[in-house]
């Protein structure tokens, strides 16, 4: 049985709201698409899930699954496809880090070449031409960096809150 805290929880909630809120917020406006290669672009569209691997493989299942959510509901089946590889890289990203590599190496070693690739993979099946997926691989690999710096950004700012919460984490598993 998977155990979650509240403050696990409330850390998911925040950053699934987050990963939803953006693609619907951000529609149109922040955001680049280009609907015959089934590309888009959304700013910090990355930076909750990214965030999300600190925390664990179940935080981050629940918001890669929401950002999949959000972008299958504004611009369809082959972004919302898109957004679900996310669950893969994030899923690598935290094991990454429990074998002991840094986040910074995390988003861009593991993280960067497997979000490229699958997210140019996974458009192939609906239809997309390669050079399409060329494109998809692209435009997510600078997508991913561009996303990655603000997520470290923000690691940065809040990283005595995450220390506090990982401490007071590991003394409830540890009593």
């Amino acid at each position: 049985m998977v155990h979650l805290s509240s403050k696990d929880v409330a850390i998911a909630a925040v950053f699934a709201a987050l990963s939803i809120a953006i693609p619907l917020f951000f529609q149109g406006t922040l955001q680049i698409t280009l609907p015959a290669v089934g590309y888009s672009a959304t700013v910090a569209s990355h930076v909750p899930v990214m965030l999300s691997t600190l925390f664990g493989p179940i935080v981050s299942a629940i918001v890669a699954l929401a950002s999949a959510l959000g972008f299958f509901a504004t611009l369809g089946p082959v972004v919302g496809a898109r957004a679900g590889t996310h669950l893969i890289w994030a899923l690598a990203i935290v094991f990454a880090m429990k074998k002991g590599l840094s986040f910074p190496k995390a988003l861009f070693i593991v993280g960067l070449p497997l979000h490229a690739i699958i997210e140019g993979l996974v458009v192939l099946p609906f239809g997309i031409p390669w050079q399409g997926a060329l494109i998809n691989v692209a435009g997510t690999a600078i997508h991913h960096v561009i996303d990655s710096i603000v997520a470290l950004g923000v690691y940065a700012a809040a990283l005595p809150l995450i220390r506090r919460f990982r401490y007071s984490r590991e003394k409830q598993v540890n009593p």
